[in-house]
């Protein structure tokens, strides 16, 4: 098995990779642009065959035909503040659609991430089971995404397996160099350590309390274990949510991770910007029947559970390395 996987020093990417390596699969091609950040931290511990920047990919491609049985596309400009839509079309849509080309062509699987962000404000709900082209993203990186899903459902001609995943709030180790991209619980954990305390939105809708809102927060380790689900179900193929399947608060998260660090409880409730505020999502819940009806059975960690895993193990471990 010789698995391409793009993105492989960002967060998802390097824990699939730390996967396959637990598998005893080293026969791997990591694609990035890590330039000058510090995600080569993410590639210490491990087994890789060789390691391509993104930009010289595409010219290499076609030295890979016939030589790889898998295309992980995890690479992809993940931040929703990105104004630069030209760059999000050529690097999230083009880029992606140049490797489902050559997925096809050699006949090989082909998984790759879409983003919860195409839900928009959820006001078509959160089921993947529903006609994709009724979705309204709210930012030019959820409609880079939902791009190329609209794209993939029309091509007569598709790789052997093919799959996205609509990952939610995902969370956990080697998220370290996402800046303001990284998960709440990762800023909490520095947040507390810092000052003592967490700050959380008030709320400013009827039905949901100061610190209410809900997400569906997903711990990277099942992120990694339906990756794996797939490669050895090479016959299934589809567009899938990837959550837990249940909303917990912000209140819940800030007290698992308190929690988690041994400290007493003291959130401080603060005013969401004005700016933020009609555009600000107070539910999102990923619909899981899909999955499960494709044969995925595992239980899903809880919060609580991988918020200590991930404090204990990791962050208190000065960012430990996953």
């Amino acid at each position: 098995m010789s698995i391409i996987v793009t993105g492989g020093a960002g967060f998802i990417g390097s824990c699939i990779v730390r996967e396959l390596n637990d598998r005893g699969i080293s026969d791997i091609i990591i694609v990035d642009h890590i330039a000058e950040t510090d995600k080569w931290m993410n590639l210490r511990n491990k087994k890789y065959t060789e390691y391509i920047n993104r930009d010289d990919f595409p010219g290499r491609l076609a030295s890979f035909a016939g030589k790889v049985t898998h295309v992980i596309h995890m690479g992809a400009c993940s931040s929703t503040t990105e104004r630069n839509f030209d760059f999000l079309y050529r690097n999230n849509f083009e880029y992606t659609k140049m490797l489902w080309k050559f997925c096809v062509e050699n006949r090989i699987s082909f998984i790759y991430a879409s983003s919860a962000a195409t839900y928009g404000d959820g006001a078509q709900g959160f089921d993947d089971r529903e006609d994709i082209s009724r979705l309204l993203p709210l930012n030019g990186y959820g409609y880079s995404k939902q791009l190329f899903d609209l794209w993939a459902e029309k091509q007569e001609l598709k790789p052997r397996q093919h799959v996205g995943f609509k990952f939610f709030n995902v969370y956990g180790p080697n998220e370290y160099f996402k800046g303001s991209m990284a998960s709440v619980i990762f800023h909490a954990f520095n947040k507390i350590t810092e000052t003592g305390e967490m700050g959380l939105f008030r709320s400013y809708k009827e039905g949901y309390a100061d610190g209410g809102q809900l997400r569906d927060f997903v711990y990277v380790k099942d992120i990694c274990r339906v990756v794996l689900f797939m490669i050895d179900h090479p016959g299934v193929s589809g567009l899938f949510n990837l959550g837990t399947g249940t909303a917990r608060s912000f209140y819940d998260l800030a007290a698992a991770t308190f929690d988690a660090m041994g400290r007493k409880l003291n959130i401080r409730y603060i005013e969401m910007p004005e700016t933020l505020r009609p555009k600000y999502q107070y539910f999102t819940q990923a619909a899981m029947d899909k999955l499960r009806r494709a044969g995925y059975q595992e239980p899903f960690t809880s919060l609580e559970d991988g918020a200590r895993d991930y404090v204990c193990n990791y962050l208190a471990k000065g960012y430990e390395i996953y």
